[in-house]
């Protein structure tokens, strides 16, 4: 296998653990988004009942703090993965590389959707646009049609941005600023909800940096609630709050499509085929990155890759996808799967 070659080479950084601390942990540690953390897990525990080593341990830290936990360093006291609903961002690259963490495996495991659900089951009949979305969660939004100055978001009903929606309060519970869906969110629906206003599109090709600010600020009078990373716990908290909105992952919408339903974006549905065409507006790729310089020190580190990369995981009719997970085209997850067993490293800072 060509692995080994690489996996021999790969000892030679069991001296920058130590040997003695190569020895302190034998379950492989993960952290990182709350979206992927379903799919890992279902793969830890997979992986634990299938071989001989120990269920990898798997913790909800959200993609921007599992990133900044993967990116402290080398060595059995930080993760070896860590799962993320965005891409690796060129600063976090950096700050792996400056802490000595310097061979990184990117692996793109499928697609998912961010939905606007709730518990009321008319939620499915509503369709919003884009730009009605930013202009119910935009801290500040255009005080006329020139975009020359702004104020404070003053819509407190859904209905006060167009009539056509409900007179219900503006309430949606949303991922903190360490969630990478909150990430994705802000880019795929408010910045790109911003653009579908005229002059707001316009002031994206004036002033870049004054764009930005203006459509990627979340409102903090109450109309948006930080929830947490814990996307169950967002979907419970509908269930109480009938009235009220959340945002979440694709696949928390398909385990509970009992208790929430989803409006549609922009005249599309947020389904299973519609994520995977792209064709839904707030899709995106997820992704786990894996610390190669721990292939030699972890037992399974490999194994645990070769389990999530399988057909019987992340294929068409894999377990994954019974979970929510929209997978790759075969071409795309062939290539993948190569890549990723083989701890092909990331040879540059990404975007």
């Amino acid at each position: 296998m060509k692995l080994h070659a690489q996996l021999a080479a790969a000892l030679a950084v069991v001296a920058i653990a130590g040997g003695a601390e190569a020895q302190q942990r034998d379950q492989i540690r993960i952290v990182g988004s709350s979206t992927v953390f379903p799919f890992s897990t279902a793969v830890a525990e997979s992986f634990g009942a299938k071989t001989s080593f120990s269920t990898p341990v798997v913790e909800s830290t959200g993609s921007g703090g599992g990133l900044r936990l993967f990116c402290s360093g080398v060595g059995t006291e930080h993760p070896d993965i860590v799962n993320a609903s965005r891409r690796m961002r060129g600063s976090e690259y950096e700050r792996c590389q400056e802490n000595g963490v310097r061979e990184i495996t990117e692996v793109r495991i499928g697609f998912d959707g961010i939905v606007l659900g709730a518990a009321d089951r008319g939620a499915a009949d509503i369709d919003m646009t884009l730009d009605q979305v930013w202009l119910a969660l935009a801290a500040e939004v255009p005080a006329d049609d020139s975009c020359s100055s702004f104020i404070p978001n003053p819509n407190e009903r859904w209905s006060d941005i167009d009539p056509s929606l409900p007179r219900q309060r503006i309430e949606v519970f949303g991922p903190p600023p360490t969630s990478g869906t909150r990430d994705a969110f802000v880019e795929l629906a408010l910045q790109d909800g911003a653009r579908h206003i005229a002059c707001m599109d316009e002031l994206r090709d004036t002033d870049r940096d004054r764009f930005e600010q203006i459509a990627s600020r979340i409102r903090e009078d109450g109309a948006w609630i930080d929830a947490g990373e814990n996307d169950n716990a967002i979907v419970q908290t509908l269930v109480n709050t009938p009235t009220a909105f959340g945002v979440f992952g694709f696949s928390f919408l398909d385990q509970n499509s009992d208790r929430i339903s989803a409006v549609n974006i922009d005249g599309v549905a947020p389904e299973f085929e519609n994520i995977a065409d792209g064709s839904y507006p707030v899709s995106r790729s997820l992704f786990f990155y894996v610390k190669n310089q721990h292939a030699a020190i972890i037992p399974g580190l490999v194994e645990y890759i070769e389990e999530f990369t399988s057909d019987d995981a992340w294929g068409e009719f894999g377990y994954l996808t019974d979970r929510g997970l929209i997978p790759l085209p075969d071409a795309d997850r062939d290539a993948m799967r190569e890549a990723s067993v083989n701890l092909s490293a990331m040879t540059q800072s990404p975007e």
